[in-house]
């Protein structure tokens, strides 16, 4: 599974049954820079098209999880069980978490609120497959960079299997978008950092 990450506003809040909503956004269309290229390599940079995800989005009987760290001994939460809401369109990925209070009593729960608190995890990744060549051809291409921008290697996403977004400290994109929210309903933050999406370069 490949995985990648991106940094953004969080917002954790407390409803009044208790539970903390913990809302996203994941951005469609914006280049990471996942390589400088070193001395002597090119750089690489990576780019999710719209609805690169919606596959798996678009069936509800297709689980996804929200983890920390890609550790599926750490989940938030997730569709099966209900407490996990993902809707995308073609300019993001929006997400809901319901942490529910028997679940905010885990350490593991209560390691991520505390880091969340000081700023620390603020990353958000996706884990994802590419399909099979043979069942989608034209899931991703590598194109040159523009030379009037630079001398970039462009992997672009077309199609990918999302399996899950975690909480994580050290993404490759800069401007994704998490908040807390007291109340139900998956949001797009207004912000002016919400065209960023997450991934490293992957073969």
């Amino acid at each position: 599974m490949q995985t990648g990450g991106a940094i953004g506003a969080l917002e954790l809040r407390a409803a009044r049954d208790g539970s903390r909503r913990l809302t996203g956004a994941f951005p469609y269309n914006s280049r990471a820079v996942l390589s400088d290229g070193g001395k002597t390599g090119r750089p690489k940079k990576e780019a999710f098209a719209s609805r690169a995800f919606a596959y798996r989005i678009d069936k509800p009987e297709e689980d996804i999880h929200l983890l920390i760290g890609h550790d599926y001994d750490r989940p938030i939460a997730s569709r099966a069980a209900g407490t996990f809401f993902v809707a995308d369109t073609p300019e993001a990925v929006t997400f809901q978490a319901v942490i529910s209070p028997e679940l905010q009593k885990a350490s593991y729960v209560q390691d991520f609120f505390a880091g969340f608190g000081a700023g620390l995890v603020v990353g958000i990744s996706p884990g994802f497959r590419i399909p099979p060549q043979r069942v989608e051809p034209n899931a991703e291409e590598t194109t040159e960079e523009d030379p009037a921008e630079g001398m970039a290697l462009i992997r672009t996403i077309f199609s990918a299997l999302l399996y899950e977004f975690s909480m994580v400290t050290v993404p490759a994109y800069k401007e994704t978008k998490v908040e807390e929210r007291s109340a139900g309903g998956v949001i797009i933050p207004e912000s002016t950092g919400l065209q960023r999406t997450l991934n490293r370069w992957r073969f």
